[in-house]
């Protein structure tokens, strides 16, 4: 049985299992690829994406949006937001899923590693500066390329659809990541971010609520310009 809500939420939570994983991956005490930096973190989710981008067609979902800045982008284009509610409820769902098994995943690395900042950036973003208003517009900016250039060629779903998105998202970390982590996507960073607040990671801190704004609104409102400049060419 497949549906556009099960295709959703199934590729979300790949996306954000193996997006959210290569970051544990990377990051946490003992791990076979601690200390393995930015180039390795940009990859593994552009591959993340690719994945959750295959998955997602194959449970029903052919647009495999994956991210609510996406949805919203193509709501605003198209006129017709009757699926943008749904879609949005399982991009969130698929990204608590997600995140949950990234704790599964590594769960006796949480423990040995003390630093509580790579534990939540396990989760979600952070700024490298906090400073609001360059935080957002650093999202702002980021999610709007992306929509612009996923606009820029045809359907995602088939041929080397999946693959070119992979690409623009690897770009869009090595290139603009290094102020925000490039969330680019509101369930990224906010399904992941609950999921911290809620789940017993040994030894965590703080899930940072007060930034968790800039990586909803930032992408949100990218993604509405983005869509609109699309629809003026």
């Amino acid at each position: 049985m497949t549906s556009t809500f099960l295709g959703e939420f199934v590729g979300t939570a790949v996306l954000i299992y193996l997006g959210n994983g290569v970051v544990a991956n990377v990051l946490l005490k003992g791990s076979k690829g601690e200390g393995g930096g930015w180039i390795v973190i940009t990859a593994g989710w552009a591959f993340a994406v690719t994945m959750g981008i295959f998955v997602s067609t194959k449970f029903g979902s052919p647009a495999a949006h994956l991210n609510p800045a996406v949805t919203v982008a193509e709501a605003i284009k198209s006129g017709d937001w009757s699926n943008a509610g749904s879609f949005i409820l399982a991009q969130l769902l698929g990204a608590m899923l997600g995140s949950t098994l990234v704790w599964l995943h590594y769960l006796p690395h949480w423990a040995i590693t003390e630093d509580k900042g790579l534990k939540l950036a396990c989760y979600c973003t952070a700024p490298a500066v906090r400073s609001a208003v360059p935080n957002f517009i650093s999202e702002f900016l980021a999610t709007a390329l992306l929509i612009i250039a996923l606009g820029s060629f045809g359907s995602i779903e088939t041929g080397l659809g999946p693959f070119v998105v992979g690409i623009l998202v690897w770009a869009a970390g090595l290139s603009l990541g290094g102020t925000t982590g490039y969330a680019i996507n509101p369930v990224r960073d906010l399904g992941p971010r609950i999921m911290h607040a809620i789940l017993p990671i040994a030894g965590k801190g703080s899930s940072d609520w007060s930034y968790s704004w800039i990586p909803v609104a930032g992408p949100v409102a990218g993604a509405a310009v983005g869509a609109l400049i699309l629809n003026m060419i």
